[in-house]
């Protein structure tokens, strides 16, 4: 039988602004992805959403971004391999503090937006990225787009990887994710999603849009928490996995 984790970023509210569905969507998912500060989240939020995981028995990762709140980390920055090494560091520390404070532990690592993107294509900022992870904790698990250089580099320096696809995104032939400037870079039609990722688990392809099938491995399925029917979305999707007999679990 198959299996696979289901993943979602969280924590992403910032002071008296609010974003997500992230008590409810706990429920479905397997794994969390936090913001740490510099993309989204602040440490009351990174604080409470960790209370929120570890109440649900989801496992906790962090979610290092780029320093642009106004942005949302999804703008590319050119930054040397040397300051996405600092800043990842630095953002693991910020959550790890939190968990430990809590009584939990960091399960995984996994790059947002725009650096997660870039570090994709980018040996060097995948590199920089993988052996910041490694140095703080060689047991964390580094998660990353399938097929990318970011798993290729996780797996140079010794990191556990975990290969990521997407529920909700469309793909390119070459195995990158649709941009989201461009007009079909979502899945809109719940149907269309769960069909995709079932595919991705089970027979290891998905379906480009030039036409083409991209082979793939799936570890974990990223859902995104902020749509509009992020929840039911989230429900739909764990559901038509089970119905399918893949069983959606932590890799913990």
């Amino acid at each position: 039988m198959n299996a696979v984790d289901l993943n979602c970023d969280l924590g992403e509210s910032y002071g008296a602004y609010r974003m997500g569905n992230d008590k409810e969507i706990l429920d479905y998912v397997t794994s969390a992805n936090v913001a740490c500060g510099f993309h989204a989240g602040d440490p009351t939020v990174m604080r409470k959403t960790v209370q929120l995981a570890l109440e649900k028995g989801v496992r906790i990762g962090a979610h290092p971004g780029l320093p642009d709140l106004m942005g949302f980390g999804r703008r590319n920055m050119n930054i040397a391999p040397e300051e996405a090494y600092d800043i990842v560091v630095y953002q693991i520390g910020a959550l790890n503090g939190f968990l430990q404070s809590e009584g939990g532990s960091m399960q995984h690592v996994k790059p947002h937006g725009a650096l997660y993107n870039m570090a994709a294509q980018n040996e060097a900022l995948a590199m920089a990225i993988a052996e910041a992870i490694y140095k703080v904790n060689p047991e964390l698990i580094l998660f990353g787009l399938s097929g990318s250089e970011l798993i290729r580099a996780g797996e140079a320096v010794g990191l556990r990887t975990a290969s990521e696809v997407f529920a909700d995104r469309t793909y390119q032939q070459d195995g990158s994710l649709t941009s989201r400037m461009e007009k079909y870079a979502l899945l809109e039609n719940d149907e269309d999603a769960a069909a995709q990722v079932i595919r991705m688990v089970k027979e290891g392809k998905v379906l480009s849009q030039q036409g083409s099938d991209v082979a793939l491995r799936a570890d974990t399925i990223c859902i995104h928490g902020d749509g509009a029917h992020a929840l039911a979305f989230a429900r739909h999707v764990k559901n038509s996995l089970e119905l399918s007999e893949i069983t959606v679990k932590s890799f913990s």
